[in-house]
């Protein structure tokens, strides 16, 4: 069933406001809340799924527009976890009051990928309804389709007030043109959906970046300019957990533009310049590639301010 997908964005002054902020530890991101009971999924988990069509514009819940995703097999994970509350609550979720967070945790989850694999088809009732059994009127079943497995790029959130995103901690919303894509024995299942889905059980974990290669990929964001230097960060071995910029004396921790934890407010290496200097810590708060250094430029054909959604730069490393 397809999920909606309501969108956020940052005004300019907020962020830069935001960027101001004192800064915090290396990967805990102002803002970023994340408790220590959050579920990791380390190991695998079972949950429901549900499907949604694409990411929202200008761009998804990690701050990637669709088209500059690593992989078009993504996923969205809950925001919230609150059983039997459907209410929305301001994000990202502060400290205070972090008994509330899903396992989106405010975006530190973003980037990363999840291996998943298909199980029971439900034969009843499998709707999602606020204060209603998932699979009601029916049971779980397997079917020819259980086992087949596939890699997702986390890419998205779900903050929905439906019981699959605040009842099931584990519950994944899967891109729909991925389903048939899933693959038992080495061959893609085909016609899983629509007559073999019913928002089925699936089981899942994080996992690696199959089969990673190269580096990094930087992008500053529609809207971004002198005063207001904001950076998406893709193609990552591990996730991204934060971003620290150097500030012509010092390394400073970036802030995330509100919850979407592949975007970042940086500074320049001068005051009001257009040249940056970045590193980046990974899901594991560890900097990526031994403190590898990315130096970069705002792009000329910005102007004053980049139009587009994404505005890829060049850079090099020390």
């Amino acid at each position: 069933m397809p999920r909606p997908r309501p969108r956020r964005w940052l005004p300019a002054l907020s962020a830069l406001l935001l960027a101001c902020a004192s800064p915090v530890a290396a990967g805990s991101p102002a803002g970023a809340a994340r408790p220590a009971a959050m579920p990791s999924a380390s190991s695998p988990v079972t949950g429901n799924a549900t499907w949604f069509t694409g990411l929202g514009s200008p761009y998804g819940g990690c701050g990637l527009p669709q088209a500059n995703l690593d992989s078009q097999d993504f996923v969205a994970l809950n925001v919230f976890n609150t059983p039997h509350d459907y209410n929305g609550y301001p994000r990202p979720i502060a400290a205070s009051d972090a008994a509330r967070m899903g396992i989106f945790a405010n975006g530190q989850n973003c980037g990363r990928y999840v291996q998943v694999t298909i199980g029971d088809y439900c034969t009843g009732v499998n709707d999602g309804a606020p204060n209603q059994a998932f699979c009601r009127n029916g049971s779980w079943v397997a079917d020819a389709y259980n086992g087949a497995t596939l890699t997702m790029l986390v890419g998205d959130s779900c903050a929905d007030g439906n019981a699959w995103c605040r009842d099931d901690p584990y519950h994944l919303d899967l891109a729909q043109a991925s389903l048939n894509r899933f693959a038992k024995n080495g061959t893609p299942v085909g016609d899983m959906y629509p007559n073999h889905w019913n928002n089925r059980h699936i089981s899942w974990q994080f996992v690696s970046a199959p089969g990673y290669s190269g580096d990094i990929k930087i992008g500053f964001l529609q809207g971004a300019q002198v005063w207001w230097p904001v950076i998406a960060v893709s193609h990552l071995p591990n996730g991204i957990h934060g971003v620290q910029y150097y500030d012509g004396s010092t390394w400073k921790n970036a802030t995330m533009d509100s919850d979407m934890g592949q975007a970042y407010v940086i500074g320049a290496t001068a005051t009001a310049g257009r040249d940056f200097r970045i590193r980046v810590t990974d899901a594991n708060d560890t900097l990526i590639n031994g403190g590898r250094i990315y130096s970069f430029s705002l792009p000329s054909s910005c102007g004053n301010s980049c139009s587009p959604a994404y505005t890829g730069v060049t850079y090099t490393t020390s």
